[in-house]
């Protein structure tokens, strides 16, 4: 499928959109989804569960709390996992629903989306915001402009804020504040963020929908004819012309198309595209534009839906396959990898165990004829309580009996400790194989589900 290209050259990236204002059903429901996900966004720092916040990421010591368990460094394997899962659900996502995700959940149109209403609020419609903006200036565009800044600014810090309190607890952050004693590593990620917010959502806003975004481009490799995006249906629409009412409408008239080229579609999209040139790689599928349609067409006493969300094929009067290879084959992949990655995280057992043998001597003959072996046993405990594990020892060869030692056992290894001991298995008989198998196994008391296992090596003269 064809994706317009409109060629952004230098001179226009210094060129302002003014989107006007538009009320419709599409934008109520980008206020409620703005809604939920800020307020998720917001409180989830703020509680805790059990003592523990749901999502805190303590980078010094390397713990990760998420919903209820913790995951350190060694378990990158499961980001990695997570991100190709990401990615998979993007693919078909995009396949199926075009921008959805853009339009409604992206964190730089949300925020963008509110700064917005903020210089609305304060410099008032599109067309003043023009006009204050082309004016020389006086006291009351010094006024407006700085009471717009500052509370620019002040947003930019909360939401950064708010970023930084998942990985500092938020009540440590706020008594640092308080105090005056925020590290020089605080301080920079708070300022950084600050500044982030501030430049990407209160002053390129569509630049970067424009510029470095690459989901717009990627759109071109995701979708095809069958997928859901936003269309103007040039069958009807076209020829454009001013028309009247339907009473009212003469012969010539009603040989005209349904778009009355009044370019409110244009002037309520917030990269400042036409969507009547096609889809473009700039569109973000916010749908502001069917709403300022659709009102259009109430007025002028025509059906609505001259711009809507349908697909490429069906604005060509042909039928959406909803089924077909592509979305199988993404389908496919998502189950498969989600199942994957859902069995790694019911598997996982939040402990580490190795077993390192003796280098200084392979065996230790004894009185008596008993044989020992000496290894270094270390537990890594990653799991969010504090456990006592069990230590023992199982030969794989029947010919083979050993008794373990060692200093504690069962052991205490608190949450995020690692315990390190030496431990030694005794034979009471030497046997003709040289080599034996066996298995360490160390369990936690309290939960029999925590258990691992590692293959050893004991030696014989």
């Amino acid at each position: 499928m064809k994706i317009n290209e409109i060629e952004v050259e230098a001179y226009e990236l210094d060129h302002k959109v003014y989107a006007r204002k538009v009320r419709g059903k599409f934008r109520n429901l980008r206020w409620a989804v703005a809604a939920i996900l800020l307020s998720i966004y917001f409180i989830v720092p703020w509680i805790k569960i059990g003592g523990r916040h749901p999502v805190m990421l303590d980078i010094p010591w390397r713990k990760f709390y998420i919903l209820g368990s913790v995951y350190w460094p060694q378990d990158f394997f499961y980001l990695a996992l997570l991100l190709i899962v990401l990615t998979g659900v993007l693919f078909i996502f995009t396949a199926i629903a075009g921008r959805l995700w853009c339009g409604y959940a992206c964190p730089q149109s949300v925020i963008t989306d509110i700064f917005i209403s903020v210089e609305r609020f304060f410099e008032g419609s599109a067309q003043k915001r023009q006009k204050l903006d082309d004016g020389s200036w006086g006291a009351v565009k010094v006024e407006k402009k700085v009471a717009k800044h500052i509370v620019w600014l002040v947003m930019s810090f909360i939401i950064s804020f708010t970023f930084v309190v998942y990985f500092v607890p938020a009540d440590v952050l706020v008594g640092r504040i308080l105090t005056a004693t925020l590290t020089l590593a605080n301080i920079f990620w708070l300022l950084s963020f600050t500044a982030s917010v501030y430049c990407f959502c209160a002053l390129w806003r569509e630049l970067i929908c424009l510029v470095p975004c690459p989901y717009g481009r990627f759109q071109s490799a995701l979708v095809d004819a069958d997928s859901l995006v936003i269309g103007y249906d040039v069958g009807r629409g076209e020829p454009r012309g001013h028309k009247l009412r339907e009473e009212n409408r003469d012969s010539h008239q009603k040989e005209l198309g349904d778009c009355i080229d009044c370019s409110l579609c244009v002037q309520v999209c917030p990269t400042g595209i036409d969507i009547r040139n096609g889809l473009q790689c700039e569109c973000i599928g916010c749908a502001l534009c069917i709403d300022a349609c659709n009102a259009v067409m109430c007025k002028i006493g025509r059906p609505k839906g001259l711009i809507r969300y349908s697909s490429m094929r069906a604005l060509s009067g042909g039928v959406t396959k909803v089924i077909r290879p592509r979305v199988v084959a993404y389908t496919l992949s998502i189950v498969l990898l989600i199942g994957f990655f859902g069995y790694e995280l019911y598997t996982r057992v939040p402990m580490e165990m190795q077993v390192l043998r003796d280098r200084t001597a392979l065996f230790i003959k004894g009185e008596g004829g008993v044989i020992r072996n000496v290894y270094t046993l270390r537990v890594t405990n990653m799991d969010i309580d504090d456990h006592k594990f069990k230590v023992s020892a199982a030969a794989l060869d029947d010919n083979l009996e050993v008794r373990l030692s060692m200093g504690e056992n069962p052991i205490t290894v608190k949450s995020g400790e690692v315990y390190e001991g030496l431990v030694v298995l005794t034979a009471d008989k030497e046997i003709d194989q040289k080599i034996n198998y066996l298995n360490f196994i160390v369990e936690s008391v309290s939960d029999k589900e925590l258990r691992t296992i590692r293959d050893a090596t004991f030696v014989m003269p």
